[in-house]
């Protein structure tokens, strides 16, 4: 390509979800319901862990940190949509866009470590009970914790650093509603082939193996389960594990379908609706599905609510 003709990119353009101006508003208040439902939600998960002591579990301390993923991807990403919405200020900068991609894709490699970790813990909690307190102590989670948060974070600052190298050369603008990894690919006029590379061993060497130890884990757990005798017996076992289930299941369909597949078939469209369900609708349904199906978190959470009234009302 003619040097002299190519105009560097220093800042991005995020089209967003619509470009129906009577969308703007209803799309604003939706989102700003959605987030204020999940910033509360998953923040009274991270308060009743922290204040009620009948929850200081593993499976309850892995949770904690699941909610707090949870708020910095989307805090990442609905603060900015929030704004396109309201003031149609879609420019984002070089550097913006990036950190953006940093700190969306680095807590949501962590959550896939910690959806293993607790699953590793409902695995032991049912399958070899006498031994839970020993397989799961204080040590073994602060480090499966830890090293969730190491291990997520650095292959993502790789994934980063790669495509920030790229150029931006032909076009500015991102079909999407934040700086996300595939418009991110597409847009670039230049070789994406390092980059998709260390995606591909990062998923290949790290979360394929996270999703088959959850996966093994739970054929596990339901075999086990199965030889239980009484149906009462069976119900309270997999009581213990049915919520985690279902977030895993939520999150690990949105996320292999965006991508675990070549960019060749890579649709903006059904990328948009895919990473709604992952940025926002995930993070605002796991402190609800948490809070519905424990009767130990509605529990937790009745004490801290009595106790904030009763503390307003002597004021």
């Amino acid at each position: 390509m003619d040097m002299e003709n190519m105009t560097m990119v220093t800042e991005f353009i995020i089209l967003g979800l619509s470009d129906n101006p009577q969308l703007q508003i209803p799309l604003f208040l939706v989102f700003l319901l959605i987030y204020v439902i999940t910033l509360l939600g998953n923040l009274a998960i991270i308060t009743v862990t922290c204040a009620d002591p009948h929850l200081h579990t593993p499976m309850y301390f892995f949770l904690s940190n699941l909610s707090l993923t949870d708020i910095c991807c989307t805090s990442t990403i609905t603060p900015k949509l929030l704004r396109i919405f309201l003031s149609g200020d879609k420019t984002i900068s070089y550097a913006g866009c990036f950190l953006q991609l940093y700190f969306f894709m680095g807590p949501t490699c962590v959550e896939i470590f910690l959806l293993t970790a607790m699953a590793y813990d409902r695995y032991a909690a049912i399958c070899d009970p006498l031994r839970y307190s020993l397989i799961m102590s204080q040590r073994v989670c602060v480090l499966l914790t830890a090293a969730s948060w190491i291990i997520g974070f650095l292959p993502t600052g790789a994934i980063t650093a790669s495509v920030s190298r790229l150029s931006f050369c032909a076009s500015n603008v991102i079909n999407h509603f934040f700086c996300e990894l595939m418009p991110l690919l597409k847009l670039s006029c230049s070789d994406t082939a390092g980059p998709e590379i260390i995606l591909f061993f990062e998923a290949a060497l790290i979360s394929l193996p996270a999703f088959l130890v959850t996966l093994i884990s739970y054929i596990y757990i339901i075999s086990a389960i199965l030889r239980i005798r009484s149906a009462e017996g069976k119900l309270k076992a997999f009581s213990t594990c049915s919520s985690h289930l279902t977030v895993v299941s939520i999150y690990y369909l949105s996320l292999f379908s965006m991508y675990l597949r070549p960019t060749s078939t890579y649709s903006k469209e059904q990328g948009k609706i895919l990473s709604v369900l992952y940025t926002t609708l995930t993070p605002m349904l796991n402190p609800i599905i948490y809070s519905l199906r424990n009767m130990e978190v509605k529990n937790a959470l009745r004490k801290v609510m009595g106790k904030q009234l009763m503390g307003v009302g002597s004021v």
